[in-house]
């Protein structure tokens, strides 16, 4: 299922779970992630795990009406690291997959990315699940958080977590973009020679079971017309499941403008990890951290 126009069969792809997922929230006290956890809750494909100060989640929750639901609680004393005792929970088998709730971005990864806390599998990136309302299908964009300015090499292991999240979600060989400044290599532009390097590394020893293609701009990424206006030759224009980015700044950028500017859906989830977790942030809509949530649950059932 290559050609997918919204987040549904994500969706149904969570509750498709023959169990809810326990889903650990670090720092439960944001109402829009808590409203979205616990409209997964009410669907069935999620128990709540909320990490923090017991009496603090417990007045939230009255508030939002949702003390008499389903859920768990790790209680926390103030000024402790939430992070640390979400990851606790998590190592010590009560906890499927972890949810960002009240914490920075590198509060929040730092912990997880510590090799003592036993979450690393290997290369870790984030792979950013987004809707734009002029391309026919999802597009995951990596890295978007983590990687602030990988080595070739290390854009080969983000195609390939790039790969695993779009395979956990039932899209198989998809088509994978190397974003550059330009389409045609050149020596004073670094990022166009390390795509061109990254394709034909991938052409005699395949990265990963996807197709590949690059440098390429982003136009010409999502513009078939582009690409017939340019002359250039690739019949993946149009039809690209994922674009690797050259930096964190760029993956970045693009998410966020994509997101706030022009108001498409996105999502995001790190790969790379023994257990999913999804990113999320404190001013994301309750829609945007359920979708989050759910494919984090997807790739659980992987």
């Amino acid at each position: 299922m290559n050609f997918v126009k919204d987040f549904d069969f994500v969706i149904n792809r969570a509750k498709s779970l023959n169990k809810p997922a326990r889903v650990v929230v670090t720092g439960a006290y944001v109402e829009n992630i808590l409203k979205a956890v616990f409209q997964a809750e009410a669907e069935g494909f999620v128990r709540p795990v909320l990490v923090g100060s017991e009496d603090r989640i417990l007045t939230i929750l009255e508030r939002l009406g949702f003390k008499d639901r389903n859920y768990d609680i790790c209680d926390v004393a103030e000024g402790d690291d939430l992070v640390q005792h979400a990851i606790d929970v998590v190592n010590a088998g009560m906890g499927d997959i972890l949810l960002r709730g009240n914490t920075s971005t590198r509060s929040f990864l730092m912990p997880i990315l510590n090799k003592q806390n036993n979450l690393v599998k290997g290369f870790v990136s984030e792979v950013a699940l987004v809707k734009v309302p002029y391309y026919d299908r999802i597009l995951a964009l990596s890295d978007v958080s983590v990687s602030v300015n990988p080595s070739v090499e290390q854009r080969k292991e983000i195609v390939k977590n790039t790969v695993e999240v779009l395979n956990a979600l039932g899209i198989q060989d998809p088509n994978v973009a190397v974003l550059a400044l330009a389409e045609k290599p050149s020596f004073h532009m670094r990022d166009t020679v390390e795509a061109q390097n990254i394709v034909r590394d991938h052409e005699i020893d395949p990265i990963a079971k996807c197709k590949l293609a690059g440098p390429i701009t982003w136009d010409l990424i999502v513009s078939k017309e582009a690409a017939a206006a340019k002359n250039f030759d690739c019949d993946m224009c149009g039809e690209f499941d994922a674009v690797v980015m050259p930096n964190v700044t760029a993956g970045n950028l693009v998410m966020k403008v994509l997101g706030m500017s022009a108001n498409c859906n996105t999502c995001g989830v790190l790969a790379g990890t023994k257990v999913p977790v999804a990113m999320t942030s404190r001013a994301s809509s309750v829609e945007r951290v359920y979708l989050s949530l759910c494919v984090a649950v997807a790739m659980q059932k992987k």
